[in-house]
């Protein structure tokens, strides 16, 4: 049903009338320091592509690379423990996996899910006049950056802000899109909301217009924004220059978050007008209080994004 034809969040495949499997994979090198948090956020992020589409996730594979020889093994067994959590937090269960040594510790998952078919999600169904809602802050990109740099420490509160939004799951914010009749959502993650938004708007041959204003994001991040982008921040801004319109003189804090990459970050929902409010309302009653009206979809060049 879905290939890698729309950059899609992950590969759906028909079983029969009532069901669909829905299968991607995700891992990377850690971005904290605790061993078992950086389980639990890998784990969230590769879940995320799942809730993107609408499925509910079953099952998962763990993928690690670990350099044995200069990392003691407690360091694996609490990464493996942190992710496990998260697993059956999402009511799934970890089948196995695979380990191979590496000289750079990566971890994270190979997850599959299932939705009915008529349920699916895609980032290929924005229609003209839908709304857009993200469900997570933006800004781990930079905090992320930040901690390794050592110029702020995991234990600060706005770190740990950041840091429990990474590793909470996407679950919520799908299941209220999946009760409104949502059709189009992508998740936040590596290439920045403008590059994945770009996505959707290439994918569903509509444009984008997104209010920075609007934007959902942790206050650190906003300090740290003051200076220019940096490492795969700038160069998913630099990609953006190709696709995105912005208004004069337009260049503040907010705005630079829009490419800032995330990482286990929100899903951006296209929502159909006569349910924005109602959404809005499901997510803040059931926790994702930084839900935000972020913009809307119009017809247009299909993948033009504008920015004001």
């Amino acid at each position: 049903m879905v290939g890698f034809e729309h950059s899609s969040d992950a590969g759906v495949y028909r079983l029969d009338a009532e069901r669909a499997l829905v299968q991607s994979v995700d891992f990377f090198t850690p971005i904290v320091d605790d061993p078992r948090t950086f389980g639990r956020i890998a784990a969230a992020n590769a879940l995320s592509d799942l809730y993107a589409m609408g499925a509910e996730p079953r099952t998962a594979l763990a993928i690690v690379c670990f350099p044995s020889q200069r990392l003691d093994a407690e360091v694996l067994l609490e990464i493996l423990l942190g992710g496990a959590e998260t697993v059956r937090e999402a009511g799934a269960l970890l089948v196995g996996g695979h380990s191979v040594m590496d000289p750079e510790l990566k971890y994270g998952l190979s997850v599959t899910g299932l939705v009915h078919p008529e349920r699916l999600r895609t980032n290929a169904a924005a229609r003209p006049g839908d709304q857009l809602v993200l469900t997570k802050p933006l800004g781990t990109g930079l905090i992320a950056n930040a901690l390794k740099a050592g110029k702020v420490a995991e234990d600060d509160p706005r770190v740990r802000e950041a840091i429990d939004s990474m590793a909470a799951l996407n679950a919520v914010a799908s299941a209220v899109f999946a009760r409104h009749g949502v059709r189009c959502s992508t998740d936040v993650t590596g290439f920045g909301l403008l590059g994945h938004a770009h996505e959707v708007a290439l994918a569903s041959g509509v444009a984008l217009t997104l209010r920075s204003a609007a934007l959902p994001v942790f206050e650190l991040a906003l300090e740290l924004a003051e200076a220019p982008l940096g490492g795969g921040s700038r160069d998913n801004e630099l990609a953006a220059d190709a696709f995105t319109e912005r208004a004069a003189g337009h260049s503040t804090p907010h705005a630079r978050l829009a490419a800032d990459a995330q990482t286990s970050g929100g899903l951006l929902g296209c929502v159909p007008p006569a349910a924005l409010e109602a959404v809005l309302e499901d997510l803040r009653a059931a926790g994702v209080v930084a839900a935000a009206h972020v913009g809307e979809v119009s017809a247009g060049t299909p993948g033009r994004i504008r920015l004001v």
